[in-house]
């Protein structure tokens, strides 16, 4: 006659299975999700970087990358160039350089970038340099206290392109009407999948936190 004992440490053995299984698929399912989150969000950043939304502005916003003695960097001249463009076009009449400066520098991002504009003919009146911001959040920030002092309420802001929905959306968010005209000599291709998955995740975390995420690591601004 067979013993049908049932013992208390197999139960205990079975109930932890199935909590290992339970706690597994969650685990898996909570991956999926973000998985399709920051896919997702990647997907918009890249929409986004595709379109010029090229406007009749109040004013041409220059968002600050790296400068050297004054002297503009790559990434930052390409933005000049691009603001530079748009001005003559008579997009607006009015160009705000933005960026704060690093311990020991000699120029802010801002007044390198003011400094080059002025060199290449805009006249010193058409240009406003807003020298804060150490990331996009702040530089938003500055130049939104810059349009509430003129009374201005629209921007056409100069960044690369997968920056632009983040930028976009943080100036709405402090009440502009933005647009973005991204330049197209930006992140090369060897940087540019990371760079788009960089801003997901940045765009995640503005989303949520209310706060800006940016990483250096690519010269990128």
């Amino acid at each position: 006659m067979r013993d049908v004992t049932h013992h208390p440490e197999t139960g205990r053995t079975r109930r932890r299975g199935r909590i290992t299984v339970w706690i597994g698929r969650a685990l898996l399912g909570a991956l999926l999700v973000a998985s399709l989150v920051l896919g997702g969000t990647a997907f918009r950043v890249w929409q986004v970087a595709l379109v010029d939304h090229r406007r009749s502005a109040d004013m041409i916003v220059v968002l600050g990358a790296a400068q050297y003695n004054g002297d503009p960097s790559p990434v930052l001249r390409s933005r000049l160039e691009h603001a530079l463009e748009l001005y003559r076009s008579g997009l607006s009449e009015h160009i705000v350089t933005v960026g704060g400066n690093q311990a020991g520098d000699n120029y802010t991002e801002a007044q390198a970038g003011s400094m080059w504009l002025i060199e290449q003919g805009v006249p010193p009146g058409a240009v406003v340099e807003a020298e804060v911001g150490s990331d996009t959040l702040r530089s938003i920030r500055a130049v939104s206290e810059v349009a509430e002092r003129r009374d201005w309420d629209s921007a056409l802001i100069v960044s690369d392109p997968w920056h632009s929905w983040r930028c976009r959306t943080m100036a709405e968010d402090q009440g502009l009407r933005a647009m973005v005209s991204p330049t197209r000599s930006g992140p090369t291709e060897d940087v540019r999948t990371a760079y788009i998955l960089r801003e997901a995740a940045a765009m995640l975390f503005y989303r949520v936190m209310h706060a800006s995420a940016d990483v250096t690591g690519y010269g990128l601004g």
